[in-house]
């Protein structure tokens, strides 16, 4: 079977996809990635890698476009309480310059099946049965449906979702599930970042796409390290000199790899790093914010398994208590153990063929 796998060109959209994408390619299926931009970067998984994302996309001057036109949607975007209005504005522009180079790949390569990422539904639009991926603690259908709302090209509905997100953190009534697999491309890990500490370490990174405040968090939790007994590893800092004696610093990391020797992660509610927090039993401090990274900050503190926190919130007792808490360790490894029992993408790439005959 041919299948298409389609994500917006950033990597924290098609990062997600990949667990799968491999799987069907090991059980015998023929796939495509299709994507752009800095997200062309899977490329390094051998998988054959299409770009379909004209060079005149830039999400900066396309939020820019919409802050404009729609300040009030703009600011209620960056108070962290916009829900789909601004996203499925932005994902929509991009969407609509995607569809005409999907269209001509689909035509060429004639796919089976898509797969897609819930904010990339220019893959709904190619006339072949779609199948959407979640990639958040957001529902992956109402996002498709908001987005493909404001495209001009019309879109079919999904023949199912697939849910990565943990029951006891968000349950769907519909959708089959699928265990979540933290991918971050390869990367080479310095000797003493994959060995423990011989104390305990606390991982702080940041969003790859960039953003208005993006470093904060960061100076933060550098300001508050001195004052506890803690490794702080910065991942891509902004500032490596000057830093107090227990803050370290690496570039670019496959986190995946990195977290078991962590015992904690501070970090601005992206989804894969949280679920990769998630996955790996890690208890992990977010920052709330502008898309989905307020719901995802929630979410993981009402299952108990991490904290929230803005940069003015950081002290040396809150990065304490999130190595420290019991109760914290408790939530995060019940959770790795939910996510380790669903079904692994390679089981559902097994079962493949009868996939499109699900009905959400």
């Amino acid at each position: 079977m041919r299948v298409l796998v389609v994500a917006a060109p950033l990597l924290g959209h098609v990062f997600p996809l990949m667990p799968l994408a491999l799987a069907l390619r090991d059980a015998g299926h023929d796939v495509v990635v299709a994507t752009g931009g800095e997200a062309l970067r899977v490329r390094e998984s051998g998988l054959p890698v299409e770009d379909v994302v004209p060079p005149s996309v830039r999400f900066g001057p396309i939020a820019l476009r919409i802050m404009l036109a729609h300040p009030i949607v703009a600011k209620r975007e960056m108070e962290g309480s916009g829900r789909l209005d601004f996203v499925s504005r932005m994902f929509a522009a991009v969407g609509n310059a995607m569809t005409e180079p999907l269209q001509a790949l689909a035509a060429k390569w004639r796919p089976d099946v898509v797969v897609h990422e819930p904010l990339a539904v220019a893959g709904s639009a190619l006339g072949v049965p779609s199948i959407v991926h979640d990639v958040s603690l957001f529902d992956g259908l109402e996002l498709t449906a908001a987005v493909g709302a404001r495209m001009k090209a019309g879109v079919r509905s999904p023949a199912t979702v697939l849910r990565t997100a943990p029951r006891s953190i968000l349950e769907f009534k519909v959708g089959q599930p699928m265990r979540f697999v933290a991918h971050s491309g390869d990367g080479e890990v310095p000797q003493w970042l994959a060995e423990p500490a011989g104390k305990p370490r606390i991982l702080v990174s940041r969003s790859t796409a960039p953003g208005p405040g993006a470093g904060r968090m960061m100076a933060a939790v550098t300001k508050a390290a001195e004052h506890v007994d803690v490794e702080f590893v910065l991942v891509r800092p902004e500032k490596t000199e000057g830093l107090p004696d227990n803050v370290r610093t690496v570039g670019w990391v496959p986190i995946p790899h990195v977290l078991p020797f962590c015992d904690g992660i501070v970090h601005h509610g992206g989804a894969g790093t949280l679920l990769g927090a998630l996955a790996a039993g890690v208890p992990q401090l977010v920052e709330p914010g502008p898309g989905d990274r307020t719901t995802h900050a929630n979410a993981i503190t009402r299952r108990g398994a991490g904290l929230k926190a803005g940069p003015r919130d950081i002290t040396p007792e809150l990065l304490t208590r999130l190595i420290e808490d019991s109760k914290l360790q408790k939530a995060a490894g019940e959770v790795r153990d939910e996510i380790a029992a669903m079904p692994a993408p390679a089981e559902v790439a097994g079962r493949w063929e009868s996939l499109q005959r699900w009905r959400s």
